[in-house]
C-alpha cells in the first residue's frame, strides 16, 4: 500500500463519516426513525441498502476463497436474485399492510406471542454467530493481508493486524450505527455500494489482464471449476492434514464438491429464508413508505445481486489460476505440497490479489471497497439485531418504555452482542472455509423459520401450536448440530480435541451440512402440519390480511394498482439473466 492508496482510503472514510453525521443531524430520537428511518427511504436507497447489507465481508473474503477452492459452486447462492423478487412481489404486501417493525412481530400477528419470542431469540443467535462473528473474522483476514507487520502491545498481550484491524472496524462501524440508526445505515450503504462494485470490478479486470485474458484463465483451471452442478455425493469432505507454516500450525485442507441435490433443494430454502424473512434484509424494505417503493427497491437489488458471481467468485478463481501458473508468487502460499488448495490460506486470496495485481491508486479504491463491505454488513447486522432485541424482547418486558429508552437499549444490546461474537472467532477460524461455515450455520437454523413463514401465509388452516412446535423442534435439531460441529472446528483450529472416528457424534458431524439442513426442513414441515391438523383451526377473523385467503378485496385492488408492466418486465429480465448464467456455467 503506497501513500496515494492510503490517501484514497482516508478520503473515503471522511466522506462516509460526513454522510453519517449529516444523516444523524436530521434524525429524530424516536423508535420509528431509529429502527426504520421513519419509513421514508426511496426505492434506490432500499435496493442499494439491501445489496450492501448482503454483500459483506463474508462475500469478499469467503466467496473469493470459495472460488479458489471450489470454483463456481457457490454461485448457486449468488444467483438467488430471484428470491429478492419473491420478497418484493409476495412478502412485502403482507409486511406493509401489518405495519410491523420486525419479522417476529409479524409472526405474532399471524400465530402467537410465543412464536414471536422464539423467533426473536433464534434470529439474534443467528445474527451473532454468522453476521457479527463472520464480519469480524473476515475483517481480521483482510487487515492481516494488508498490514502483516502491524503489532500492538495492549494489556501485556501482542495484538497482531488481525485483531487490531477487526476491532477497529467494529468500533468505527458501531459509532455511526449506534448513533444514527437505520437512516445512517441505509444512506451510508447506498454510498458503499458504488465503491464496492467499482473496486471489485477493477480487481476482475486487472486480474484477467494479468492472467492473459478470459481464454487463458479458463485454460489454466480444470473445466469442473466452471460447473455449477457437482456430483451427488460430496467427495473429499474429510480431507487430510498438512503442515502450513504461514499459520503457525497444522491446517486442514480439502476439495469440497457442493452436490447438485443440496444446491437444488437446500440452497433455495436458505435463500428464501434470508431474503424474505430475515430481519437483517427485510428491515430495509420496511423502511420504504409503501409496497410499490419497497418492491421496486427489491427489483433493483436483484439486478445488483447478479454481480457477485463475476466480481467475487471469478477473482478468487483467477487468484488460483495465477498461483498455478506462478505469475503471482504471493498467491502460491495457498497451494499445499501436492498442489491442492488450503482453504485457511485461500481465505486471503482477495486482499492478496489487491496488493499483488492492482496498480497504485486503484489499489486504494479497492481497499476502500473492502472496508465498505466490512462496514456495511456489520452496520446492517448491528441495526437489525438491536431492533429485534428492543422491539421484540425488551419492549415486551417493559411496555411503558419511552422512545428514548428504547433507542438507548438498542445501543446497549448491540455492544453486548458484538462482545459475544468476538468470543466466537476461534470457532470460525477452525471451520472448513469461511463461506461454508456461514452457509452451514444458516442451514441448521433457517429451515423452521422458512417453514412457518411460507406455510403460514399460504394456508389459513395452520395454527399457533403447529408454528411453535415447528420452531422449537427445528431449532433444537439445528442447535444440536451446531453444538456437535463446534468442538471439531476448535480441534481444527488447534484449541480442542475432536471425536473418535466412527462414534455417533463423529457420524453426525460428517453428515453433509446441506443434507442435514434438508432433514431439519422436512421434520419442521411434518411437525407444523401434524400439530396444526391435530388441533383446532385458528379463528378466521384474526387472520385478516395475514394470509392469501384472508386478504380483502380492497387490499387486492390497492396491491394491483401498485405495479405496472415496467415492474413485470424488469422482474422478467432478471430471471432471463439468471437462466443465461446457469446455461453458461455447465463445465
Amino acid at each position: 500500500m503506497a501513500t496515494l492508496d492510503w490517501l484514497v482510503v482516508l478520503v473515503y472514510f471522511i466522506g462516509l463519516l460526513s454522510l453519517a453525521w449529516w444523516v444523524f443531524r436530521r434524525g429524530k430520537d424516536t423508535a420509528d426513525d431509529y429502527f426504520l428511518a421513519n419509513r421514508s427511504l426511496g426505492w434506490f436507497v432500499v435496493g442499494a441498502s439491501i445489496f450492501a447489507s448482503n454483500i459483506g465481508s463474508e462475500h469478499l473474503v469467503g466467496l473469493a476463497g470459495s472460488g479458489a477452492t471450489s470454483g463456481v459452486a457457490m454461485a448457486h447462492y449468488e444467483l438467488h436474485a430471484w428470491a429478492i423478487l419473491v420478497l418484493g412481489w409476495v412478502f412485502v404486501p403482507f409486511y406493509m399492510r401489518s405495519k410491523v417493525y420486525t419479522m417476529p412481530e409479524f409472526l405474532e400477528r399471524r400465530f402467537s406471542p410465543s412464536a414471536r419470542v422464539i423467533l426473536s431469540i433464534t434470529s439474534l443467535l443467528t445474527h451473532v454467530l454468522t453476521k457479527f462473528a463472520v464480519s469480524i473474522f473476515a475483517g481480521g483476514v483482510v487487515f492481516r493481508a494488508l498490514l502483516p507487520e502491524v503489532h500492538v502491545q495492549f494489556l501485556g498481550t501482542d495484538w497482531n493486524a488481525f485483531w487490531v484491524g477487526s476491532v477497529s472496524i467494529v468500533l468505527l462501524t458501531g459509532v455511526y450505527t449506534v448513533l444514527g440508526g437505520m437512516r445512517a445505515v441505509a444512506y451510508t450503504e447506498a454510498l458503499q455500494t458504488f465503491v464496492l462494485v467499482f473496486g471489485s470490478a477493477m480487481l476482475l479486470i486487472f486480474g484477467l489482464i494479468k492472467i492473459g485474458g478470459w481464454h487463458a484463465f479458463r485454460d489454466a483451471l480444470p473445466s469442473d471449476m466452471f460447473n455449477l452442478w457437482k456430483p451427488l455425493i460430496p467427495h473429499g469432505v474429510q480431507g487430510t492434514w498438512a503442515p502450513v507454516k504461514e499459520v503457525g500450525r497444522q491446517a486442514w485442507y480439502f476439495n469440497t464438491n457442493y452436490p447438485w441435490l443440496g444446491m437444488l433443494f437446500c440452497a433455495p430454502i436458505i435463500g428464501l429464508w434470508y431474503w424474505c424473512t430475515d430481519q437483517y434484509i427485510v428491515q430495509r424494505a420496511l423502511g420504504a413508505p409503501d409496497a410499490q417503493t419497497a418492491r421496486r427497491g427489491s427489483i433493483f437489488a436483484s439486478y445488483i445481486k447478479l454481480l457477485p458471481v463475476f466480481i467475487f467468485i471469478i477473482p478468487g478463481m483467477i487468484g488460483l489460476a495465477l498461483a498455478r501458473t506462478a505469475k503471482v508468487p504471493a498467491l502460491e502460499t495457498m497451494l499445499g505440497p501436492d498442489g491442492k488448495v488450503i482453504p485457511m490460506i485461500a481465505q486471503s486470496v482477495y486482499p492478496t490479489m489487491v496488493l499483488s495485481v492492482l496498480p497504485i491508486g486503484v489499489r486504494g479504491i479497492v481497499v476502500a471497497g473492502l472496508i465498505a463491505a466490512l462496514m456495511s454488513s456489520m452496520a446492517g447486522a448491528f441495526n437489525a439485531s438491536s431492533t429485534l432485541f428492543t422491539m421484540d424482547l425488551y419492549q415486551k418486558l417493559r411496555p411503558n418504555s419511552s422512545q428514548h429508552e428504547l433507542v438507548w437499549m438498542g445501543r446497549v444490546a448491540t455492544a453486548v452482542m458484538v462482545f459475544v461474537a468476538l468470543l466466537w472467532i476461534p470457532v470460525i477460524e477452525g471451520a472448513r472455509g469461511l463461506y461454508e461455515y456461514l452457509q452451514s450455520v444458516q442451514g441448521y437454523l433457517a429451515p423452521p423459520i422458512f417453514t412457518v413463514f411460507v406455510f403460514g401465509i399460504f394456508s389459513k388452516r395452520l395454527n399457533a401450536k403447529g408454528c411453535v412446535w415447528a420452531l422449537v423442534v427445528g431449532f433444537l435439531l439445528g442447535t444440536f448440530r451446531l453444538l456437535v460441529d463446534t468442538p471439531v472446528a476448535l480441534h481444527m483450529a488447534g484449541y480442542a480435541d475432536g471425536y473418535a472416528q466412527g462414534s455417533f457424534l463423529w457420524i453426525v458431524n460428517n453428515i453433509y451440512f446441506q443434507y442435514y439442513s434438508l432433514l431439519v426442513f422436512v421434520v419442521s414441515v411434518v411437525v407444523m402440519l401434524g400439530v396444526s391438523y391435530a388441533t383446532a383451526a385458528p379463528a378466521v377473523e384474526t387472520l385478516g390480511g395475514l394470509t392469501f385467503a384472508t386478504v380483502s378485496d380492497q387490499d387486492r385492488a390497492e396491491l394491483r394498482a401498485s405495479w405496472d408492466w415496467r415492474d413485470v418486465f424488469a422482474s422478467g429480465l432478471v430471471l432471463v439473466l439468471i437462466i443465461a448464467a446457469y446455461l453458461y456455467f455447465r463445465g
